[in-house]
């Protein structure tokens, strides 16, 4: 029997930027610091097969804000890297937001918006600063005022870490000593703002009943990891366990691959810089995980602990030298599309872990009837709800993702089951993966004959799907690939009932 909380619920969305699984302790980090984060985890549900829908910021924020898939909702592409794609999501785009106005709801979004262009979080019914961009805007009036009225000083930064790229200019700043204590920091100042924002929040709660959405969308820990001195030096790198695709050669794969990773400069730094940046990474998390323990004292202070959900996740993940790459890109590796997600829903049961596939999309719906509002407009979304209860209940055996393009076009759509995953990619070779044999996805086995019938029905299945949904790319597989029976008119001219089943 399906159990939803009262409607109304207050929720709390906690979301970072560029994360991956393993850098917390709830995930199996042994060396981790995150202990706000593990207690989320012991007192709500953690799920092992937590996936984006798209590998890039603004079109997975997109998809966050609407419940639909990036190719429904057409906004396929970062502004700053956009090479054509569409900017803002159409005037009458539904998005849970303005759900929960309508709905008599407060809604807050503190830190990274980075979902449109022209149009802001305020466009979409959201108190809050406004923030622009992908990186911590250390520029940005408000952060310099917070800073001029603590007596703290400005943003400055040392000790920059980057390669070269190809062309011997110097490549993109992954890491850098920041000179400001942790009060001065970005995330502090955000954290400040959501406590602030809170606050208003419970006093409205209070003497209104008014319930509140209120998000805490960190910039971080995407890179460049620029932190203070506590958290730049936290972990040893000689603790640190390079990953093992740390040893991939690229070989049978799309050639995209190694050219990314000269991009990324990564065969220009040692491997010792590799540990480094993995080392600042770990801290960058750990200064979030402190940061959003203020929050939730705070939550614990006003009261809210019992008629809050609390949501953690982020948009999508980070290679931080996996496979000689960093950020995200073309390549639909685990490390960049498999991310943490948490749910902590008053009167469910704590210490769950759930190992059905879900995305990031299935937060709207699950937002949506939290707050006691119609699910059915977050097409591609599947409340989470039912899982968080343990009411029994049938799940997809897989999910699929997609990927557009970032700094180039680059069309990908990936099939991830319990063993193995394909990845399409029109212009390029195929991937699959037996992730039983080979967890860090180093060997592509899509043209090995032994794994011909795990291929043809992989790719039979994502065929389905895609038509299903109406994803237009399943029109270059029909011709291309081996997809089975075709029951239409792949011409899509009717002129010719011989090539398809009337």
């Amino acid at each position: 029997m399906t159990r939803t909380a009262p409607a109304g619920q207050n929720i709390l969305f906690l979301m970072t930027d560029q994360h991956r699984a393993d850098t917390l302790g709830c995930y199996g980090n042994p060396l981790a610091r995150t202990p706000v984060l593990d207690e989320l985890a012991a007192t709500g549900t953690r799920f092992d097969r937590w996936y984006t829908p798209t590998a890039i910021c603004t079109p997975a924020r997109a998809s966050l804000l609407t419940g639909q898939a990036p190719f429904r909702h057409k906004l396929l592409a970062n502004r700053e890297r956009n090479v054509g794609y569409i900017e803002d999501l159409a005037d009458d785009q539904f998005t849970f937001s303005r759900a929960l106005r309508e709905k008599g709801y407060n809604c807050g979004l503190i830190g990274k918006w980075h979902a449109g262009n022209r149009r802001t979080a305020a466009d979409y019914g959201f108190d809050g600063p406004e923030l622009p961009g992908w990186h911590n805007p250390v520029d940005n009036p408000d952060y310099l005022d917070y800073l001029a009225r603590h007596d703290l000083p400005p943003y400055r930064i040392s000790d920059r870490v980057r390669g070269v790229l190809p062309n011997g200019g110097p490549g993109n700043l992954l890491a850098a000593r920041l000179h400001q204590p942790v009060e001065a920091t970005f995330e502090h100042y955000l954290a400040t703002r959501a406590i602030e924002r809170l606050e208003r929040y419970a006093a409205d709660a209070r003497e209104r009943e008014r319930p509140f959405f209120l998000a805490l969308h960190f910039f971080g820990p995407h890179l460049p990891y620029i932190l203070p001195d506590e958290y730049f030096d936290m972990f040893d790198p000689a603790d640190v366990e390079l990953p093992a695709s740390i040893a991939e050669t690229f070989d049978g794969k799309p050639p995209v691959q190694r050219n990314y990773s000269a991009h990324w400069t990564f065969d220009t730094m040692p491997l010792e810089q590799t540990r480094k940046l993995i080392a600042v990474y770990w801290g960058y998390v750990s200064l979030i995980d402190r940061e959003i323990g203020r929050v939730m004292e705070a939550m614990e202070r006003l009261g809210l602990v019992d008629d809050t959900a609390v949501f953690f996740t982020c948009d999508h993940g980070e290679f931080t030298g996996s496979h000689r790459l960093h950020d995200k890109g073309p390549a639909m590796y685990e490390d960049i599309y498999r991310t943490p997600g948490l749910l902590r829903v008053p009167g469910a049961p704590g210490g769950v872990v759930r190992r059905e596939f879900v995305s990031l999309l299935d937060c709207t719906a699950t937002i949506l009837e939290l707050a006691g509002v119609d699910a059915k407009p977050a097409v591609d979304s599947r409340s989470l709800l039912p899982l968080v209860h343990g009411d029994e209940v049938e799940w997809d055996e897989d999910i699929v993702c997609e990927f557009h393009g970032h700094h180039f076009p680059y069309p990908q759509r990936m099939l991830r089951e319990d063993r193995y995953k394909l990845v399409v990619n029109p212009d390029s070779v195929n991937e699959l993966y037996d992730l039983l044999d080979d967890p860090d996805e180093l060997r592509n086995v899509y043209a090995d004959p032994e794994h011909a019938e795990v291929r043809s029905r992989m790719m039979r299945r994502l065929y389905g799907v895609l038509r299903e949904r109406g994803d237009n790319f399943y029109h270059w597989m029909t011709s291309m690939y081996e997809v089975g029976e075709v029951e239409h008119d792949p011409t899509l001219s009717g002129l010719d009932e011989s090539t398809y089943q009337a």
